[in-house]
């Protein structure tokens, strides 16, 4: 439930998937300009987690907080995801099943399959590939991982907020991209309000912009370079409440 997703739930999650991923470096940059301001930027370096992405946050809590079946896990993803629940699995010795679209990088394909997983590609967009997960997650009995629209998941990635509130206290605001909302939740149910939450969106998905306007959860357009990781057509249900009270605004 959205409601579990805060800082005392992230902190007993970030104490159980701690042994298993990196706290990523940040980076200080001062002085930047933007016209009639400068402002100074932290960046939270995450392309150096393990599987090259912040989702092993939540991929790793989800099959260390969850019973694992004999049939293993299914993922479906636009390839980040399914490189992180790929390499947990790997690391924890959990048969793993990925389904990801044809439109997910050469790059990100081929690191699910270095990890040992097995591979499904199906459709054009990563609902195709969701649809595809859940009916084998039917059929197999194998435990789904969301991608986003999971407790688990949402707190695992809440992990990152706790160890940059760490890393630097003073920040006043805090720009999440938004794909289906895991990341911007777990971020939002951390600080509830302490910094300025802002979304990030690409400008041919604007997901959560269009539920926000709408009050609800929609489905939205799902276009754009950014198709393969950051444009499903609706963002996860238990995030929308904590994207409804906790974040600030919307940019593309």
């Amino acid at each position: 439930m959205a409601s579990e997703v805060d800082r005392k739930n992230i902190e007993e999650v970030g104490a159980v998937i701690g042994p298993h991923i990196r706290v990523t470096p940040i980076l200080a940059v001062s002085g930047v300009d933007f016209g009639l301001s400068s402002f100074s930027l932290t960046l939270k370096l995450e392309l150096l987690q393990h599987s090259g992405s912040f989702k092993a946050r939540g991929a790793f809590a989800n099959l260390l907080l969850r019973r694992i079946p004999e049939a293993g896990v299914a993922a479906a993803s636009g390839g980040n995801h399914g490189a992180a629940v790929a390499y947990a699995a790997m690391r924890l010795g959990v048969r793993a099943k990925i389904f990801v679209p044809t439109v997910s990088s050469p790059a990100k394909v081929q690191r699910i399959r270095a990890y040992g997983a097995e591979l499904a590609i199906v459709g054009d967009r990563y609902a195709d590939a969701l649809a595809a997960s859940e009916a084998w997650v039917e059929q197999a009995g194998a435990l789904a991982v969301h991608a986003y629209d999971q407790t688990e998941t949402l707190l695992g990635q809440g992990t990152l907020a706790m160890e940059l509130a760490r890393q630097a206290p003073g920040l006043d605001t805090v720009l999440v991209p938004v794909g289906g909302g895991g990341l911007i939740g777990g971020v939002a149910g951390w600080y509830a309000g302490g910094v300025k939450i802002v979304g990030v969106e690409p400008e041919l998905a604007p997901t959560l912009s269009e539920e926000l306007r709408a009050g609800r959860p929609v489905d939205a357009p799902a276009g754009g370079i950014a198709a393969d990781s950051l444009a499903p057509r609706r963002v996860g249900e238990l995030m929308f409440p904590i994207a409804q009270a906790y974040v600030a605004q919307l940019a593309s």
